[in-house]
C-alpha cells in the first residue's frame, strides 16, 4: 500500500519547509542563510535573482556578513534589496563589497522573533493535521469500496496517528532548538 509512504513523504517536505524557512530568522550569531535568498532586482530590473545567485556570502566575526558580488555592476542594487528587506540592515559599501554589520538583539525583538518562529511552526502543523486528514478520507473510501478490511483500516489509521505524532515531535524539537538559539545572547 503506498499510502504511507505517501504520506511520510509529504510530511518529510513539511519538515524541510519549515527548517527552510526559520535559517531566515536572525539569532545572536551572524549566519549566510539570514540573506541569502533575499531577491534582488538585478540589471536594471531585467531580473529577479536571489543573493545567493549574485554573489559570495561569508561570515566575518560574530556579527559580520561580508557579501562580495560576482559582478561590481550588481553592488547598488544588492545594497538597495538589502536595505528593502525586513530584517532592518544597515549595509555599507566598501569598494567592490558590501558590509554588514549584524547589531546585538534587543529582548523585545528576540521576543518579536520567537513569536514568528511559533507562528510558522503552527502553520506546518496545521499542514501536518490537513496531510492526516486527507490520508484518513482515503483510508474511509478504501474501506467503503470494499478494498479494505475493518482490521486494515483500523491498522493503518493508528498507523497515521502514531505517524503524525512522531512528526509533531520533530517539529517541536525544531522549535526548541530555534528558540534557544533566539534567547541565547
Amino acid at each position: 500500500m503506498e499510502l504511507i509512504p505517501e504520506f511520510k513523504r509529504h510530511l518529510e517536505k513539511i519538515i524541510d519547509a519549515l527548517r527552510e524557512n526559520l535559517k531566515s530568522i536572525r539569532t545572536g550569531r551572524a549566519n549566510p542563510s539570514l540573506i541569502e535568498n533575499l531577491l534582488v532586482e538585478a540589471y536594471g530590473g531585467q531580473s529577479k535573482l536571489r543573493l545567493m545567485e549574485l554573489s559570495t556570502i561569508n561570515v566575518e566575526g560574530p556579527s559580520m556578513l561580508v557579501i562580495s558580488p560576482f559582478d561590481p555592476s550588481t553592488i547598488k542594487e544588492i545594497e538597495k534589496a538589502v536595505l528593502k528587506s525586513p530584517l532592518g540592515l544597515s549595509p555599507q559599501v566598501q569598494g567592490s563589497r558590501i558590509i554588514i554589520r549584524l547589531p546585538p538583539l534587543t529582548e523585545e525583538q528576540r521576543e518579536k522573533l520567537k513569536k514568528i518562529v511559533q507562528q510558522n511552526v503552527e502553520e506546518k502543523k496545521v499542514n501536518i493535521r490537513n496531510q492526516r486528514d486527507e490520508v484518513r478520507k482515503k483510508i474511509r473510501q478504501l474501506f467503503e469500496a470494499k478494498s479494505l478490511t475493518e482490521d486494515e483500516k483500523f491498522r493503518l489509521e493508528k498507523e497515521i496517528d502514531s505517524i503524525t505524532q512522531e512528526y509533531n515531535l520533530k517539529i517541536q524539537e525544531i522549535f526548541k532548538n530555534k528558540e534557544q538559539e533566539i534567547m541565547s545572547i
